[in-house]
């Protein structure tokens, strides 16, 4: 089978590989639709070390291939839906509450990291029967796909959140993810969303997934303009979405005593992030810091699912540009670049 790989740090390409086989309890699918997320670009840039021709890629739905002796609830042919997470679930972590982290820190973080990824004709996944899940008919791969990473990761940051309703809250940052915390933040009944960005169009797309008011960094304070608009309280909730020192900085400056700090970016530069010593009150303002992986599995997805065929959200407008499997040279180009006005690559196989 065709694979797109990183054939070490800053390099990407094709390349051959066999089509895996299933153990006992696994099952291999066969690719239907994927996308591109910036955790791949960081992964190729080096953020989780070397890695040889190790097939990129954690978004991705398809059909069911092949299944293990095992496996009771899926069988070839099925369409379905793999978190970009898929934990061992009998592990300790798992059983503590905390899937993501099974095996050890990020361990439930698969996918192009410990393991080939999903960008290949055909993928492996481990404990199929908790982290597969079934595509209703009515909702199409285009959009299903989505629940792999975006939806799962930015209503994270939202849950996460300890949004009361009708409180506010601030994303800074609306990326795919920051969208989907400003989404899930509605969902979870603010009463007030400020999304923090700069470029147009994804302004625009804040605005349609539920931002009331929009801060633009470029041309103005970030923590003068969100305390004017909280009437100098700050918000109750902060959801950094970019990954980046300054955004965290700002998202604990920015949130009202009492309040959380959600954390969903991803930290791939520097040593340490810096907390604001006199805005987190000297470390007695009581601000609750919140961070994690998004969470996988079967019932996390079933989930996500349910809020796609209830149409209580459209993610596909994010989706600004399609290539096929074949053309992914230039579509990994397109994403890690971000060129031509990108907001998320979705590829077809």
């Amino acid at each position: 089978m065709k694979a797109f790989v990183m054939k070490e740090i800053g390099r990407v390409g094709f390349m051959d590989k066999p089509v895996p086989e299933p153990g006992p309890g696994d099952a291999v699918v066969k690719t239907t639709r994927a996308l591109i997320c910036t955790s791949d670009s960081h992964t190729v840039q080096g953020g989780i070390g070397p890695r040889e021709n190790l097939t990129l890629g954690h978004e991705a739905v398809g059909t069911v291939h092949a299944v293990g002796s095992e496996v009771k609830d899926f069988r070839p042919g099925d369409r379905v839906l793999v978190g970009a997470i898929t934990p061992d679930w009998g592990d300790l972590a798992s059983q503590n509450g905390f899937p993501s982290q099974s095996g050890g820190p990020l361990g439930g973080f698969k996918f192009a990291n410990s393991k080939d990824g999903v960008f290949a004709e055909y993928f492996h996944v481990n404990d199929a029967d908790a982290n597969l899940a079934r595509i209703p008919d009515a909702i199409d791969d285009d959009v299903a796909v989505y629940c792999a990473d975006m939806l799962s990761t930015g209503f994270m940051g939202a849950e996460k959140g300890n949004i009361p309703i009708g409180g506010t809250v601030a994303v800074l940052a609306q990326g795919p993810v920051g969208l989907m915390a400003t989404a899930g933040a509605r969902l979870r009944g603010a009463g007030r969303v400020i999304g923090v960005e700069s470029v147009a169009s994804r302004q625009k797309l804040a605005r349609e997934y539920g931002a009331d008011e929009i801060v633009d960094f470029t041309s103005e304070d970030v923590v003068e303009r969100i305390h004017e608009l909280t009437g100098g309280q700050g918000v109750d909730t902060a959801i950094e979405a970019l990954g980046a020192d300054i955004t965290f900085q700002t998202a604990v400056k920015v949130t009202k005593p009492g309040g959380t700090v959600s954390v969903i970016g991803y930290f791939g530069e520097g040593e340490f992030v810096r907390i604001p010593r006199v805005e987190w009150g000297v470390g007695m303002a009581d601000k609750t810091i919140a961070t994690g992986l998004c969470p996988g599995g079967r019932l996390r997805m079933e989930r996500l699912l349910r809020l796609l065929e209830a149409k209580r959200l459209d993610p596909t407008p994010m989706t600004t540009h399609t290539f096929h499997f074949d053309d992914m040279e230039r579509a990994f180009e397109v994403a890690d670049k971000k060129l031509e006005d990108v907001v998320k690559v979705l590829i077809t196989f």
